[in-house]
């Protein structure tokens, strides 16, 4: 699914963001990417999705070398991904049934497969009811399953997720975590990005570990490793 060689990213000013970073991870993992502020989680999760391209190395994705992407390749590949941010991203003047079709409309699916997958996805993270309401009308744990549904509304073969519980109470990460659990049980690769301790060390996945821009811990049923900051 995924392998990163000799990646490496030195943004100006020769701020070394990672260095040579070299990882495996298979279809269907569910793999934590963890580590103190500025270690270097985010560009690790920018460079999968090709927000910004390494400075050295290559990565693999679905065979595909994603730096090597020209400009037009670049919203093909990311059909393949479901890409989930802290902050949702969703567009407040249309509903959350129109945030979740536009993901389908984009890509020209049909009207009547988009409904059916509309209303699919939001049964998931149960949130049907709430088909026809603005964001603006809907709580931070509401707008994050619906930002879910987006995600994963095209059935991509990898959700890549930043910091998705960063702004939640504990009670509404854990159900999140729920839907996340259940969509890698039907065979999608998650990658995550998290400073949330309780949640990595109580759901026992694969945990990367990386501080000051290197892989430190690569482990299997891996736990947080780090104090979280306040």
């Amino acid at each position: 699914m995924l392998d990163m060689t000799d990646v490496s990213m030195i943004y100006p000013g020769n701020h070394v963001a990672l260095k040579n970073i070299n990882c495996h991870i298979g279809s269907g993992e569910f793999v934590f990417i963890v580590g103190p502020s500025g270690a270097g989680k985010s560009t690790f999760i920018k460079l999968l999705f090709r927000e910004i391209v390494p400075t050295t190395g290559t990565i693999l994705l679905d065979g595909q070398n994603i730096p090597a992407l020209t400009r037009k390749e670049i919203p093909f590949m990311r059909r393949k991904l479901g890409i989930i941010f802290q902050d949702f991203r969703l567009l407040p003047d249309r509903t959350v049934y129109d945030n979740i079709a536009f993901a389908m409309q984009v890509i020209e699916s049909p009207h009547r497969l988009i409904k059916r997958r509309v209303m699919n996805v939001l049964d998931l993270v149960g949130l049907r009811r709430r088909a026809y309401a603005h964001p603006n009308e809907l709580s931070g744990g509401e707008q994050q399953r619906i930002a879910i549904a987006r995600a994963i509304v095209n059935r991509p073969k990898l959700v890549i997720a930043d910091e998705p519980t960063g702004n939640l109470d504990p009670d509404t990460s854990r159900d999140i975590m729920d839907i996340f659990q259940e969509i890698n049980e039907d065979g999608t690769t998650i990658i995550m990005a998290t400073h949330d301790k309780e949640i990595v060390d109580s759901m026992s996945k694969r945990v990367i570990a990386i501080d000051h821009g290197e892989i430190v811990r690569d482990e299997l049923n891996g736990v947080y490793g780090y104090e979280p900051e306040q």
